[in-house]
């Protein structure tokens, strides 16, 4: 089921809302509004394969069990304990990995030693990726005793609840736990208006821009990985194409899992915060996926020593944790190099601020606009690897975008280049000037009141007339669906 369905839209988000306020209006016990909101969450995660219920549900029971088993062991002998944290991480590891690598390492051995596998096509769970991470870090938080014994009905809900399950963000149980135990009575008008906005915010994104940017990435691509040579003019257009797909892919989902949260009372970590206005790679990381991001770095950057130990042990960390951050988003070499550029770019651009100069050589405006220019530019690149399907693919994208040719080879390209371009600089404008969603909302997805200052989105006539234009423009194209894009990893 996805976000962008009619029956999501219609059917499953009403039903689920009017049945967990009613619950919670009547019920008497404060859990059986969250029970019903976890098994609600439980049949949205089976709509694409029951099957994989089992393995969620599993996944759940075991993780829960052993964090309270941390917990308790922890009390009595820590190296126990720590025994015990080894056993949960290499479970949910290995779990993960027979799902999403298993093949990708047979296949690589085989090439190596020339041996046949015969490999069986292993169909990967959606969200294993998300879900596996986030017991991992309570798991980590239970042997750090920052975890408390948590009822399971509240866990189950933070691990499957639906808004963020399938793409993020990875959340945090902190920033979960207390609201799901702590749900004191709020404006379920402001909760509606806040989560209505970015759905719909969300929805526009996906519908009317990620999904007819694609029509002019995916040809070039395709064409690119069936080896048919292309121009310099069409190979980066792809390019520019791809990354702005993606960004408003992302974006929107992000939106909408934001929105469906609050529409619930609940409020989601910001994992998106237009990260091609970053003027650096560093604070591209701070913007993009930053709950991802957050995760690299508590739970694998700074225990391989983070930047402890010296320059070099640092720049080691930086390349390690982005090369396992590649391969967390997909079982393939192209996204082994992409994590592995943005780890070299990170160590440039941290030897380039401690060395370059304190006094300002040109002013600070232009410097902005250079420093964003490099940036993107460098990200670009690296989104080439991301999104080719192979190597040859991805090299003979970069080769025609820098080594002129006049070729045009792709029918989209050859028919509409011009309202291509068009498409693209609109857009392009849009993510390097235009305030996002959370800054027009003022939202922080903090469990305290957002606003701290006048948000620039108010509830009145002209920003409900904009919503429900917005909305009736997107809901005429549901027809042709299409999933969004992190769900492969």
């Amino acid at each position: 089921m996805l976000f962008n369905s009619g029956e999501f839209i219609f059917f499953f988000l009403p039903l689920v809302l009017v049945g967990y306020y009613f619950i919670q209006s009547v019920s008497k016990k404060g859990n059986t509004a969250l029970l019903f909101l976890a098994l609600s969450s439980l049949f949205f995660y089976g709509w694409w394969d029951a099957k994989y219920l089992i393995l969620i549900s599993a996944s759940i029971v075991v993780n829960y069990w052993t964090g309270q088993k941390i917990i308790e062991l922890r009390r009595k002998s820590e190296r126990i304990a720590k025994t015990a944290l080894i056993v949960g991480i290499t479970a949910n590891l290995a779990s993960l990995a027979y799902f999403k690598y298993s093949t990708f390492l047979l296949e690589n051995i085989g090439a190596l030693g020339e041996f046949d596998f015969h490999l069986v096509r292993i169909i990967l769970p959606l969200a294993i990726s998300f879900f596996t991470f986030q017991q991992i870090a309570y798991l980590v938080d239970s042997f750090r005793a920052e975890c408390d014994d948590y009822d399971f009905i509240h866990y189950c809900l933070f691990v499957t609840f639906f808004p963020q399950l399938i793409a993020g963000p990875i959340v945090h149980h902190s920033e979960m736990m207390p609201q799901f135990l702590n749900r004191s009575k709020r404006c379920i008008f402001d909760d509606f208006y806040v989560g209505v906005s970015f759905f719909v915010f969300g929805l526009a994104k996906k519908v009317l821009l990620a999904d007819n940017i694609a029509q002019w990435s995916s040809p070039v691509f395709a064409a690119a990985d069936q080896g048919t040579q292309l121009g310099t003019v069409e190979a980066w257009g792809g390019a520019l194409a791809y990354s702005l797909q993606l960004y408003f892919d992302f974006s929107g989902y992000a939106d909408m899992a934001i929105g469906s949260a609050r529409m619930f009372g609940i409020k989601l970590p910001i994992n998106f915060n237009s990260p091609y206005q970053s003027i650096s790679i560093i604070e591209f990381w701070r913007r993009w996926h930053m709950t991802l991001s957050r995760f690299l770095r508590d739970y694998l950057y700074i225990p391989l020593g983070g930047n402890k130990k010296g320059t070099l042990n640092r720049h080691k960390n930086l390349i390690i944790t982005m090369l396992l951050g590649g391969l967390w988003h997909g079982a393939g070499w192209n996204f082994v190099i992409w994590g592995g550029l943005h780890g070299v770019y990170l160590v440039i651009n941290h030897t380039f601020q401690r060395v370059k100069p304190k006094t300002k050589v040109i002013p600070p405006l232009l410097a902005r606009a250079l420093s964003c220019t490099l940036t993107l530019f460098c990200v670009i690149i690296a989104w080439v690897f991301f999104r080719a399907e192979s190597l040859s693919g991805a090299t003979s994208i970069l080769h025609s975008m820098f080594v002129f040719s006049d070729a045009l080879i792709t029918d989209q390209w050859i028919n509409s280049s011009d309202r291509g371009w068009k498409l693209i600089i609109g857009a392009s404008l849009m993510v390097i000037f235009a305030p996002n969603t959370s800054k027009l909302m003022n939202y922080y997805g903090e469990a305290k009141a957002d606003t701290v200052s006048t948000p620039l989105w108010k509830p009145n006539i002209i920003t409900g007339t904009i919503i429900s234009i917005l909305f009736v423009a997107t809901a005429i194209r549901l027809s042709s669906l299409s999933e969004f894009l992190y769900f492969q990893f």
